[in-house]
């Protein structure tokens, strides 16, 4: 056993120092003389580059001929290859068929994500604006920034924005860009839970599935936000034309202006702006984050009102107050006398439910320096959905402190009133 080891170690160190010889032999034929040995490195590169790629296609067609003769060699053999051929087919297809569907969906990232989610994400977070003459939608682009179209909230100076558990407020600031048809709604309380974030439309793939959020029809409609899908067709570019726009397959349906088009994780691509028998163009979201320091409240309507001009502007202002609910101001416009019945937590819940006041006449009574005849209208937010209620009759006012105050009405509600009673002046 000891004489058998001793001959492999023996046998061991003379094949070493055999490759060891042959090795230096090789290393000394290639290095000298010096000046040969970048055109032997060369031709030695080549030599065997060559040789390798030889055996190689030989190796590969010789198997090739064996898997060719092989499945026909006898029938057990055939089955096995027709069995695993199959296999391979219908993996090999299937993978094809799922790389495109993922190709669609806009990657792997964007396949996995949950279109139930991001439906759920837009209905907690996309709100309903109301402005005077136009109503729409909106959602948070930051924790108190609300993002609408401009055409929602032109020539409105206090529009609303209603929440989707059905509460509201009035914004403290607004801003826009009347070019771009965007604007900002500034709220007092941050939501940042509602916040969307943004994607590049630039990124998105031929037919990738969007979502669009709104409220069709406005306060017309109750209940919750409404997720319309469609395709994206691709992007519209004009020079004339301030901003971008993505047209996608989606049919927008009035009241749906300012909301949130996304993709399938919910990231905001676009905002939802116009729409023609199935052709829907929405600003692109690279767009409006380019045009955001434009945004001024140059264009935005402003509150101009003076209640010590005349009792009846002081009656213009006072229902403007509640329109705009500045509820202070308005109640620095109830007299001493007034006051006495009332205190400002009770006045102030008459008017909870308000969302907009709209006042079609206000003018003097004749033969009298203090009274002012008044027709309007309120639109009240009860229990998810809008009422109209309109009023008309008289306000006694009295002067103090230099501005005219409301003493004592006579205003009575007008039970479906004809479209003559809008136009009309007459008590």
């Amino acid at each position: 056993m000891a004489f058998s080891f001793r001959i492999i170690q023996y046998r061991l160190r003379r094949n070493l120092s055999k490759a060891y010889g042959n090795l230096k032999r090789y290393v000394r034929k290639l290095l000298f003389p010096l000046y040969l040995f970048p055109i032997k490195l060369l031709t030695y590169s080549i030599y065997y580059a060559v040789r390798f790629s030889i055996r190689s296609i030989l190796r590969v067609l010789k198997l090739i001929g064996l898997s060719i003769i092989w499945p026909f060699h006898k029938k057990s053999n055939f089955a096995k290859t027709l069995f695993w051929a199959a296999v391979f087919s219908y993996f090999a297809f299937t993978e094809i068929r799922f790389s495109t569907l993922v190709e669609r969906y806009g990657g792997y990232g964007k396949f996995f994500c949950s279109e139930w989610l991001t439906t759920r994400k837009l209905q907690s977070s996309v709100v309903r604006v109301v402005g005077g003459y136009s109503e729409g939608s909106g959602f948070f682009v930051s924790s108190n920034k609300v993002l609408t179209s401009f055409h929602v909230i032109a020539d409105e100076p206090s529009p609303k924005v209603i929440f989707p558990d059905g509460s509201f407020v009035t914004p403290s600031l607004i801003t826009g860009n009347k070019d771009a048809d965007l604007a900002f709604l500034y709220l007092e309380v941050e939501h940042q839970h509602k916040v969307l974030p943004f994607f590049s439309p630039e990124l998105l793939n031929p037919n990738e599935p969007l979502l669009s959020a709104g409220y069709p029809l406005g306060t017309s409609l109750p209940g919750e936000v409404t997720i319309s899908k469609g395709f994206f067709s691709g992007m519209r570019r004009s020079r004339k034309e301030p901003v971008d726009y993505l047209q996608t397959t989606m049919s927008l349906v009035q009241g749906m202006s300012g909301g949130p088009t996304t993709d399938q994780c919910g990231e905001v691509v676009g905002i939802n702006t116009l729409s023609l028998a199935g052709l829907s163009l929405f600003v692109s979201s690279d767009s409006l984050q380019r045009m955001w320091p434009t945004f001024t409240d140059q264009d935005i309507a402003k509150i101009e009102v003076d209640p010590s001009a005349s009792p009846e502007e002081a009656v213009r202002a006072f229902y403007t107050y509640l329109k705009a609910r500045r509820m202070e101001d308005g109640f620095a416009l109830l007299s001493q006398a007034y006051l006495q019945k009332t205190d400002f937590a009770e006045w102030t819940n008459r008017f909870a439910d308000i969302l907009d006041v709209q006042v079609f006449v206000a003018k003097p009574v004749e033969g009298s320096k203090d009274t002012a005849f008044v027709k309007f209208s309120t639109k009240n937010w009860v229990e998810g959905e809008a009422e109209f209620h309109f009023y008309e009759g008289t306000w006694e006012t009295i002067l103090e402190d230099g501005v005219y105050k409301m003493l004592r009405s006579n205003v009575r509600e007008v039970d479906n009133p004809s479209w003559e009673w809008f136009y009309t002046s007459e008590s």
